[in-house]
C-alpha cells in the first residue's frame, strides 16, 4: 500500500499504535485536554512540570521573601553588574574606535609611503631599461616581472611583521602565472585575501583605496583580520598593476583583549567590594530591626523583661531607646491591669462567698414569707412570690459569679470519664420540656439511634446543652427546637438549632460575652443570669473542645458543642456542619422565608430529618474557640461548609 504523503482530513481519527491504541503519551495529552466549559487551559502534564520545577525552588523564593538584607545586596549587586556592563561596553567601544582611528592613520602613511616608493623605483627602471634598449639595439634589459618580485621584497623588508605587501596583475587577477601572476610577502594567498569588488573599485579609480577585510595564509586555513589599502600602479613596461599594502589588527585585538581583560577583572573586584559593603551597612541597619523584631514576638509570648541592646546616638539608637521606653510602659500597664483583674476576681469571689451566708438568711425568709402569701392581702402576696423569685435568681447569679471566677483564676477542674451524650442530651430535655410546652414548641433529638460516647466531664455538658436548649425554646418564637448528636472519628458534636428570630450580623460574634443580650428590651423568661454561654464556652475549652455559633436574620441559629473522644486530643473538624443544610443559602432562592418542613405555630410539620445511614458531613476548616458567623446575604446552593467554617474562626 503507497502512501500518499497527504495531510489528514480534520476531524480524522487520530492514527493508532501497532497494537490497535492510542499511544500513551497522545492519550494523556488527550485525556488533558478534556475540561469543562470555563475551566483554564492548563494541561495536568504542564502542572505537574510546573510543580516538579518549583519544588526545588521554594525554599530560595522563602528565603528571598522573608529576608530583606538578602534582596538588597542582590538588587545592589544586579544593578552594579548592570552599570559595569554598560560602562564596559562604552570603554571598549571608544577604546576600538581611537585604535582603528590610530591604525587607519598610520596605514595610510606608511601605503603612500610606499606608492610613492614603487612609482619611483618604476620611474627609474624605466629611464634605465631605455637606455639599455638604446646601447643594445632596442632590446629590453629588465624583465617586468622579475622587476616587480623585487619590488613587492623590496617593500616589505621593512614591515616584517607589520605589514605585507601583494602586486596583482590589473584586470582583476585573471592572467596566467609569469610576468603578471600575483606577488605578495611571507606566506599570504593574495586569490582569497583581497575581496573582488576592492579590485574591481581599484581599476576604476587612481586614487587609493581602503577597506578592512579577512587575509588569508597559504599555510592555514584560519583568517587575519587587517585593513587593506590599494592603488593602481603602473610598471616599468607602463603596463597598469595593483598595489595593496595589508594591515594586520594583531597588535589592537591584543591592545583589545587586554583592555576587555582589565575591566573585566576590575569589574569583578568592584562588583565583589561593592556587595560587601552594601552587605556591611544593610547589616548595620537590619541587625536592630531584626533584634526588635525578636523581641516583639518575646513580648507578645508574654517575657515583659526583654529590652533592646542600645549602643550610640544615632537613629537606630533612639529607635531602641523609644522601644525599650515603650515596652517598659507596656510592662508596667500590663502588670497594673494584671493587678486590677486579679482584685477584681478576689473581689467577685469574696463577694460571692461572703454574700453566701446572708442569701441563705434571706432565702429561708423569703421562703416562710411566700408560704404565708395565702393570708396576705393581693399587693403584698405578689411582693412575696416577687421576693422568692429574686432570691432565687439572685442566688443563680452568685453561683455563675463563682464558677466564672474559678476559670479566670485557673481553679478549674476537668472529671473526665466516659460518658454518652445520649443520656445527657434526655436530661436535658426532660428538664426543658416545661419550658418548651408553655412556649409551644417541641424538642427533637436526632442522631440518638447510635451511642455517642466520649470523655467527658457529664456535668459541665450537662450544664452547656441545657442553657443551649433553654436559650433556643426562648428564642424560638415557639417553632421546633433540634438537638442533633453525631460522631465521626476522634470527634463528636451536639448541634441545637432553633428557627427563632436568628442573629443579625456581628452578633454571633459577641453571642458568647458575659452579660450580653441581643435585644435589651426583651424580657428574660427564664431568669436567666447573663453569663449562661460565657460560662458554656468556658467549659468547652475545658475540655479542649469548641462551641460556635451560627445564625442568620429570620431563619434561626444553630450551636455546635465538639468534644474530642478522648481527653486531650486535638481537634481536627466537627461531625456536624456549622451551618445546617435547611439554612437560607442551602435552600437557594426558594428559600425565602420558613421551610415548609418547619413546624408553625399553627402547623405540625416535623423538622426534616438527618438520612439515615449517611455519615455526617465532617468540617475540616473549623476553628476552635468561640468563633461564630453570621450569614448576611443570599449564597449560592451547594456551597460547601468547609469555606463557611474557615470564615467563622476568623470572627
Amino acid at each position: 500500500m503507497r502512501d500518499s504523503g497527504a495531510a489528514p482530513e480534520r476531524g480524522a481519527a487520530p492514527p493508532v499504535g501497532p497494537a490497535g491504541g492510542i499511544p500513551v503519551l497522545r492519550r494523556l495529552w488527550r485525556a488533558g485536554r478534556l475540561l469543562p466549559d470555563g475551566a483554564a487551559p492548563v494541561h495536568p502534564l504542564l502542572r505537574l512540570y510546573v510543580r516538579w520545577v518549583r519544588r526545588p525552588l521554594l525554599p530560595a523564593m522563602r528565603l528571598w521573601r522573608r529576608n530583606i538584607q538578602l534582596r538588597v545586596v542582590a538588587g545592589t549587586l544586579l544593578m552594579s553588574v548592570a552599570v559595569l556592563l554598560v560602562l564596559g561596553v562604552v570603554v571598549v567601544g571608544q577604546v576600538r574606535n581611537g585604535l582603528l582611528e590610530a591604525k587607519r592613520h598610520a596605514a595610510q602613511s606608511q601605503a603612500e609611503g610606499g606608492f610613492k616608493a614603487a612609482r619611483e623605483a618604476a620611474d627609474t627602471a624605466g629611464d634605465s631599461r631605455g637606455q639599455d634598449a638604446a646601447q643594445s639595439g632596442g632590446r629590453a634589459g629588465t624583465d617586468p616581472g622579475a622587476w616587480l618580485t623585487a619590488l613587492v621584497q623590496q617593500l616589505s623588508s621593512g614591515g616584517q611583521g607589520v605589514y605585507h605587501v601583494v602586486a596583482i596583475g590589473s584586470g582583476g587577477g585573471e592572467s596566467s602565472v609569469g610576468s603578471r601572476g600575483p606577488r605578495a610577502s611571507g606566506d599570504i594567498d593574495p586569490e582569497h585575501s583581497i575581496p573582488a569588488d576592492l579590485r574591481r573599485q581599484v581599476d576604476l579609480r587612481t586614487g587609493a583605496l581602503e577597506r578592512s577585510a579577512t587575509i588569508r595564509h597559504s599555510a592555514s586555513d584560519e583568517g587575519e583580520p587587517a585593513l587593506i589599502v590599494g592603488k593602481r600602479m603602473y610598471d616599468i613596461s607602463g603596463n597598469p598593476y595593483q598595489l595593496y599594502y595589508l594591515f594586520p589588527y594583531t597588535q589592537e585585538e591584543k591592545t583589545l583583549a587586554l583592555v576587555r581583560g582589565t575591566l573585566a577583572t576590575a569589574g569583578v573586584f568592584m562588583v565583589v567590594l561593592l556587595g560587601a559593603i552594601v552587605w556591611f551597612v544593610v547589616r548595620q541597619i537590619v541587625t536592630p530591626v531584626r533584634m526588635a523584631a525578636w523581641i516583639s514576638e518575646r513580648l507578645a509570648a508574654g517575657i515583659l523583661q526583654e529590652r533592646m541592646k542600645v549602643t550610640g546616638e544615632d537613629d537606630i539608637a533612639r529607635l531602641g531607646e523609644a522601644f525599650n521606653k515603650m515596652a517598659q510602659n507596656l510592662q508596667v500597664k500590663i502588670q497594673q491591669l494584671e493587678q486590677l483583674s486579679r482584685m477584681q476576681r478576689r473581689f467577685v469571689s469574696d463577694v460571692s462567698h461572703e454574700l453566701r451566708t446572708p442569701l441563705t438568711t434571706v432565702r429561708m425568709a423569703a421562703e416562710v414569707i411566700h408560704e404565708a402569701r395565702d393570708s396576705f392581702d393581693p399587693v403584698t402576696a405578689r411582693s412575696a412570690e416577687l421576693l422568692f423569685g429574686q432570691v432565687d435568681r439572685f442566688e443563680s447569679l452568685l453561683s455563675d459569679l463563682l464558677e466564672i471566677s474559678r476559670f479566670d483564676a485557673g481553679a478549674a477542674a476537668l472529671e473526665a470519664e466516659p460518658v454518652d451524650l445520649r443520656d445527657v442530651v434526655h436530661r436535658v430535655v426532660e428538664g426543658a420540656l416545661p419550658l418548651a410546652e408553655r412556649k409551644g414548641s417541641r424538642l427533637l433529638v436526632r442522631g440518638a439511634e447510635e451511642p455517642v460516647v466520649a470523655e467527658a466531664d457529664a456535668r459541665r455538658v450537662e450544664r452547656v446543652l441545657r442553657n443551649l436548649v433553654v436559650n433556643a425554646v426562648e428564642h424560638g418564637e415557639g417553632r421546633d427546637v433540634v438537638v442533633r448528636l453525631a460522631a465521626v472519628g476522634d470527634a463528636v458534636a451536639v448541634a441545637v438549632r432553633d428557627y427563632g428570630v436568628g442573629l443579625k450580623p456581628g452578633e454571633a460574634t459577641r453571642v458568647f460575652n458575659r452579660f450580653w443580650r441581643a435585644d435589651p428590651a426583651r424580657a428574660r423568661t427564664t431568669g436567666g443570669t447573663g453569663l449562661g454561654l460565657s460560662i458554656a464556652v468556658e467549659d468547652a475549652r475545658l475540655h479542649g473542645g469548641w462551641l460556635q455559633a451560627w445564625g442568620e436574620p429570620g431563619g434561626g441559629s444553630q450551636f455546635r458543642l465538639t468534644l474530642p473522644r478522648t481527653a486531650g486530643d486535638t481537634l481536627r473538624g466537627s461531625p456536624i456542619p456549622l451551618e445546617p443544610e435547611d439554612s437560607r443559602r442551602g435552600r437557594g432562592p426558594a428559600g425565602a422565608g420558613l421551610p415548609s418542613a418547619v413546624r408553625t405555630p399553627g402547623g405540625s410539620a416535623p423538622v426534616p430529618a438527618q438520612k439515615r445511614g449517611a455519615p455526617p458531613a465532617v468540617d475540616p476548616a473549623a476553628l476552635p474557640g468561640g468563633g461564630a458567623r453570621v450569614v448576611a446575604r443570599q449564597g449560592r446552593p451547594g456551597e460547601a461548609d468547609g469555606d463557611a467554617a474557615g470564615r467563622e474562626g476568623r470572627l
